[in-house]
């Protein structure tokens, strides 16, 4: 009788273990998730919708641009461009194929992105004691 209740055991055991979702899997949906509801957040916050675009960066992974409704744009970097993809396919975002064309002719640049490139021009420091290009007065 022992065995029997030893062998539904080990059979129910069996039944979940094919069952269950490997932690890696798991783990990579969460990260899916945190992406997409980073993506809606964005989207909310910029006219309502977005729009994007992945491209490989190399050893750090692929980036993905967001352009929103009112023009303004956002970055997310992530490993996996897979990952990237789905997320932006949950939040609802038309991914195009290069940024160009109509998409980044809607990004508009706010005062902060003018600063950081003009920073150098301007008589930022350019972080690696070179001579740094300063205007004239």
């Amino acid at each position: 009788m022992a065995d029997m209740a030893e062998t539904a055991t080990s059979t129910e055991t069996a039944k979940s273990a094919e069952t269950a979702e490997p932690a890696g899997e798991r783990r990579a949906g969460r990260a899916v998730g945190r992406l997409a509801r980073r993506i809606r957040s964005f989207a909310a916050d910029h006219g309502g919708s977005a729009e994007g675009q992945v491209s490989h960066l190399g050893a750090r992974g692929h980036r993905l641009v967001l352009v929103g409704a009112d023009g303004a744009w956002g970055d997310l970097v992530a490993r996996d461009r897979a990952a990237l993809t789905e997320a932006a396919e949950r939040a609802g975002v038309t991914l195009h194929e290069a940024l160009d064309g109509e998409l980044a002719a809607r990004m508009r640049s706010g005062p902060y992105e003018w600063s950081r490139m003009a920073g150098l021009q301007i008589g930022g420091d350019d972080g690696g004691g070179g001579a740094v290009y300063r205007a004239r007065r």
